[in-house]
Order: structure tokens, then sequence, then C-alpha cells
């Protein structure tokens, strides 16, 4: 039974991984725009994010689009990898907890699994993100590389720096990590009980991924634009101190829903293809390893 968790555990850690490098990959020039634009004053349009991303490949070639995407793998495959397989194990302690083992969660406990897993995964890779951020509204010249973000921050800012805007991240981590996994889990009940389907089509489960990305991002975005002025100040010469005061300084400067929500409806479009990648690629890679763990048991049979 032993071996049996471990490779449960095994087998979540790596579809976890793969899900997000797959899901971060895709979007990852829409992502460097939205960024490029929370840390500016800059105004956000669609016409204004197409032009950022067409003088960008002009001025720095095709692959700047993926700047700061090396930073990125390194932190979103150790996130995704902890975030998904904390998820399994949180809904089993809570299934433990609430009796519900072996069954579906009901509403509560299943945005509580979502909310942990997102909060575990944030707390332990959080370094990465900053340094992430750093990579993505610089220029080459400033930074060559992941190590050497962590040198000259460490070295210019204090190690301090590096939790600049955690508080944010992890307040926006409960509604968006617990909405997601909420959502993309009360889809597939849904459509098991409606369809008599136990497993939903690769399709499907886009789309259930969709839905949860688009309701997940929509709630925490805010705090997401905040992170990103904390985690960016230092090099974008703003010094904000705490959550409000850049909030306050935002508004002041952008307006609430221009400032605050700014790049939300680029998020629109990334967020729920990441989301929905993400999740599909996970559910069907923990499906492939299964089905070749129950091959290579019977053959070893």
């Amino acid at each position: 039974q032993g071996n049996q968790e471990k490779k449960k555990v095994l087998n979540s850690l790596m579809s976890g991984a793969l899900a997000g490098a797959v899901a971060k990959t895709a979007v990852a020039p829409l992502d460097r725009t939205k960024i490029m634009f929370q840390v500016s004053s800059k105004r956000f349009s669609a016409k204004e994010a197409y032009r950022l991303i067409y003088r960008t490949y002009l001025n720095e070639g095709f692959w700047s689009l993926w700047r700061g995407n090396s930073a990125t793998m390194v932190r979103v495959i150790p996130y995704a990898a902890i975030q998904f397989c904390a998820h399994e194990e949180y809904k089993q302690l809570l299934g433990s907890y609430y009796g519900f083992q072996g069954k579906a969660l009901t509403p509560f406990p299943r945005f509580i699994a979502g909310s942990l897993a997102g909060t575990t995964a944030a707390m332990l890779t959080y370094p990465l993100d900053m340094v992430r951020a750093r990579m993505a509204v610089t220029p080459k010249e400033m930074y060559s590389n992941i190590v050497h973000v962590f040198i000259r921050i460490s070295r210019e800012e204090g190690l301090k720096t590096l939790y600049r805007g955690f508080t944010p991240t992890i307040l926006g981590v409960i509604p968006y990590a617990g909405l997601s996994f909420f959502t993309y889990e009360t889809l597939k009940k849904l459509h098991a009980d409606h369809s008599g389907k136990p497993q939903p089509s690769p399709p499907e489960r886009l789309l259930f991924g969709a839905c949860a990305g688009l309701i997940g991002q929509s709630a925490s975005y805010p705090l997401d634009v905040v992170r990103r002025r904390m985690q960016t100040a230092g090099v974008m010469g703003h010094t904000y101190s705490s959550i409000l005061l850049t909030m306050q300084e935002i508004i002041r400067e952008e307006g609430l829903i221009r400032g605050l929500y700014k790049g939300l409806s680029m998020n629109w479009v990334k967020g729920p293809i990441a989301v929905g990648i993400s999740f599909t690629t996970f559910d069907l890679t923990q499906i492939l390893l299964r089905k070749l763990q129950q091959h290579s048991t019977n053959v070893e049979r």
C-alpha cells in the first residue's frame, strides 16, 4: 500500500510538472506582454498589446517573445508539480475528514482543497516568480540569466526583496486556485452526473479548464497587478511598501478599472487557454501513467 501511495504521489508530481510546462510555454508571449503592461502606467488596449508584441519582435527577434520563459519553467515546473500533487493529497485528507473517502467532495471542501494546494505551491516557489517578473520587464543587458538576477537582487536590494509582493500573491492565490480547482472539479462532476460517462473527453476537459481559468483569474486579478508592481519596483523606479499603498497609488495615477484591471482582457484570452491546457494535460498524463503502470504490473505477473 505504501508503494502504491508513493507511485500515486510520483504520478501527480510528474503530471503536474508536464501540465505546467506545456501550458505556460504555449502562452509565454502573451504572459510577458501582460506583465509589461501591468508594471507600467501605459494604458492597455488590444491594439497597444499587439504593437508591443510586434515592436519586441522587430527590435529583439522572435525568441525574445519567450524572454523570461526559462525562469518561468524553473518556477512553473516545481509550482505546478507541487500544486497538482498537493491538490490530490488535500482532496484525500478532506475526503477522510468529511467522510467522502473515494467520492467527490462537496463544494466547500472542494474550494478549500484548491486554495490549500495553490498556497502550498506559492509559498515554496515564490522567489522564482519574483525572478521571472524581473526578467520579463528588463532588457537582456540588465540580467543575463536566472542566477544573475538572484545575485544582483541579493547584492543591490537585499535578500528580503526576493519575497517582495509575497502577501498579495498568497491573498490572490487563495481565490484563484480555490475557484479554478473548484470550477474544474464541479464541471467534471456535473458532466458525469448528466452524461452517464465517468470521464469527459479531451475537448470537454479543455472547455472545463478554460471556464475554471476565466473565473479564477477574474476574481484575483487586482492582486496580481499589485504583486507585479511590488516585484518590479526596484527596476521601474517606484517604492511600493504595502498592498494598500500600492493600490492607492495605482488608482490615483491610472484609475480603478484601468489600473487594477489593466490587461485583464488579455488574461481572458491567455488564462482560459493556459488553465485549459494545464488541467487537460494533467488528467491525460495521469491516465496514461496509470495505464503504463497497470501494463508493467501485468507483464511482471
